[in-house]
């Protein structure tokens, strides 16, 4: 994939390296989504396109957004025909407006025609995800407060996703059940209160390595003082008020960190970022996010004619 030098001069740069996916787990997931789309053959174009005839496709923004997604789109092509080139005119992470041209693409009609709806389908999502992750950054701006994925992601697709979020400028929480400790209600149902509690988490972390981090989620005040005097490295406070945010903020005293999570929208974001807490988390940003409308605008030359043909979220079944 190559990237032209000449970008838009408003397109915004992330401030937060997106750390890409590695190339082995794109060609692992798009190579399964091809496979699903397109098991035997492109019946379609098959019967439709002469073999020899070229195209010519460009990805149009049909309204703006951040940019996710690039590589994913690129491997969709190339891996349906090695023949097949993308060249891009952003970056992931960036900002676009809609009618802007994203990438282009050429090769084999054929090929392009049977890879674009995989293609399409994760570059729209990523970018959807990376946009409503940089609304919800930027909603939080100045307050120092970090917005965080959870682990409710497409399965299957839990990498791209929080790459995604990394795009959007946001941060990821524990990427599986694998990387840290994070007891939640129904963990703390089964370890008693108080004094009690305070001794099984300290237990727990007794047995832990010095590298492993380890949360707690509490949902009442109550449980505060248990909690922090077994010394864990953040407290989740989970679906609090924001009075209570801001007392558990306080009484924390930068002991642990502090995270919200629980009725995060849009709309309360901002709200909930200034009553100090450390760390935002949010499932909206990936399990319920709207695909963006990007579309591909193709034009075919089969020796004889060009033609054209456009193609975006609901047009192509």
């Amino acid at each position: 994939m190559t990237t032209d030098t000449v970008v838009r001069e408003d397109a915004t740069a992330l401030a937060v390296d997106p750390l890409p996916v590695p190339y082995r787990v794109i060609r692992d997931i798009v190579e399964a989504a091809l496979a699903e789309d397109n098991p035997t053959g492109d019946l379609t174009g098959n019967v439709l396109i002469p073999a020899g005839a070229t195209a010519t496709a460009d990805v149009i923004a049909r309204e703006p957004g951040i940019l996710s997604g690039l590589a994913v789109f690129e491997a969709a092509m190339t891996l349906t025909d090695p023949a097949t080139t993308v060249t891009t005119a952003l970056a992931d992470g960036q900002s676009f407006a809609a009618g802007d041209v994203l990438a282009t693409v050429t090769g084999p009609a054929r090929a392009v025609l049977a890879g674009e709806r995989v293609g399409l389908n994760l570059l729209q999502r990523l970018s959807g995800i990376a946009t409503q992750t940089r609304a919800f950054v930027d909603a939080a701006a100045g307050t120092g407060t970090r917005i965080a994925d959870t682990r409710k992601t497409t399965p299957g697709l839990r990498a791209l996703e929080r790459y995604a979020v990394r795009c959007g400028g946001g941060h990821n929480h524990r990427g599986t059940l694998s990387e840290a400790v994070m007891a939640k209600d129904n963990h703390l149902a089964l370890l008693g209160t108080g004094d009690e509690l305070t001794r099984a988490l300290r237990a727990a972390r007794a047995r832990l390595g010095h590298t492993v981090h380890f949360e707690v989620e509490i949902d009442s005040l109550d449980q505060l003082d248990a909690v922090l005097a077994a010394g864990v490295d953040t407290i989740m406070l989970d679906n609090f008020s924001l009075a209570n945010l801001a007392t558990g903020v306080r009484r924390i005293a930068g002991a642990a960190l502090v995270e919200a999570s629980g009725n995060v929208r849009l709309e309360t974001v901002a709200d909930i970022a200034a009553t100090g807490v450390d760390v935002i988390s949010s499932g909206t940003l990936t399990h319920s996010v709207r695909a963006l409308d990007l579309g591909l605008d193709v034009r075919i030359t089969d020796g004889r004619a060009r033609v054209g043909g456009r193609t975006g979220t609901g047009e192509q079944r």
